[in-house]
């Protein structure tokens, strides 16, 4: 017998940013909501071990503009999810997400991420336990395959334990992962994109959310997907080429008021200066806007201030301005140019 579906009918998960380890900290979530402000936003991987023995302030805190905001977590024992999921509710997460298409050694010594596709019982198992813990959507993150098996009978399969357990949102990365032999970066290249696979679930389960995963980098490219698909989730792309959340922003949501980018500057200048004062590194704060204005006259100058270990040092939140000044400066760019009344008291989310 089917359970009820375990999801918000008022959830958006159109544009999503990808968990990625060592990239999507509170701050780089922060940067990313002030571009996109209607963006489902994830955090790194939390293995259930480190918030059983770690501490959960660390691990878990982030800022309240940051919602909506998920939690993943790694993990394998039904117990320990449901306990790291009434946590993350505890918490003010909006979803619990569940990974299982990390494919890493480390995870894997573990025994959790991707291979527990081939252990769908006990991943239904872990669902149900966290359903039956919190009130928020339990999701999943998934591959579409284990190394080099291409059957989509695999796939559909542990899609279906997982339905049955009541959830209704998987985010797909329209790639297998290779357990042996290709690295987490080569996992996320080499092996081939099948978006035709990740449609075909969506046609087999029609009541349920996919969010397709894995080589989305434009804004053309995301949209069109979006006819296809529920949602989009961009990986890599939002790292080395921010802005490419506010266009997809603004593609998607044509009345919705964006930021100016001296807006965002004078936002993340205020943040940066509240958590320098809690004994944040300027440098943790500022690495995920680096890429911020690639494609753009005169990124090499903002990367190169924003990147200046002296200035670094010093932990003055200032620097993010005069990056932005030195690149106004050394541009023609009006675009760029935004008259300080406008931006005064826009410094908030």
């Amino acid at each position: 017998m089917k359970t009820e579906p375990f999801v918000s009918p008022s959830a958006d998960w159109r544009l999503c940013v990808a968990p990625m380890i060592d990239v999507t900290d509170r701050h780089c979530r922060y940067f990313h909501r002030l571009l996109a402000p209607q963006a489902r936003l994830y955090t790194e991987m939390i293995t259930t071990g480190a918030l059983q023995h770690g501490k959960h302030t660390k691990l878990l805190d982030f800022d309240p503009a940051e919602a909506p905001v998920a939690l993943q977590l790694g993990g394998c024992d039904p117990r320990a999810l449901a306990d790291s999921a009434r946590l993350g509710e505890q918490w003010g997460y909006n979803e619990i997400n569940l990974n299982c298409g990390c494919p890493s050694e480390r995870v894997q010594r573990g025994a959790f991420g991707a291979c527990l596709m081939a252990e769908p019982d006990l991943v239904a198992d872990g669902m149900k336990a966290m359903q039956d813990a919190v009130s928020i959507p339990v999701t999943v993150k998934h591959r579409l395959g284990l190394d080099y098996n291409d059957s989509y009978d695999f796939v559909r399969d542990f899609v279906g334990k997982i339905y049955d357990t009541g959830c209704r949102v998987f985010i797909v990365h329209a790639r297998n992962a290779v357990l042996k032999g290709l690295s987490p970066r080569d996992n996320r290249e080499k092996p081939p994109l099948r978006y035709n696979v990740a449609a075909r679930l969506k046609a087999d389960f029609p009541d349920c959310i996919m969010v397709l995963n894995g080589g989305i980098t434009e804004v053309d490219q995301a949209t069109s997907l979006m006819q296809q698909f529920d949602g989009v989730m961009l990986g890599r792309a939002a790292w080395h080429n921010p802005g490419v959340l506010a266009e997809i922003s603004r593609a998607c949501h044509p009345t919705l008021a964006l930021r100016e980018p001296a807006q965002v500057v004078q936002a993340m200048v205020h943040y940066a200066a509240g958590q320098i004062e809690s004994g944040v590194p300027l440098r943790l704060i500022v690495r995920s806007m680096l890429g911020w204005m690639n494609g753009r006259n005169g990124a090499r100058f903002w990367r190169r201030t924003l990147s200046d270990h002296t200035q670094l040092n010093r932990n003055d939140p200032r620097l993010i301005e005069q990056a932005w000044s030195d690149l106004v400066l050394r541009t023609s760019d009006s675009g760029y140019e935004l008259a300080a009344s406008e931006s005064d008291g826009q410094s908030r989310i």
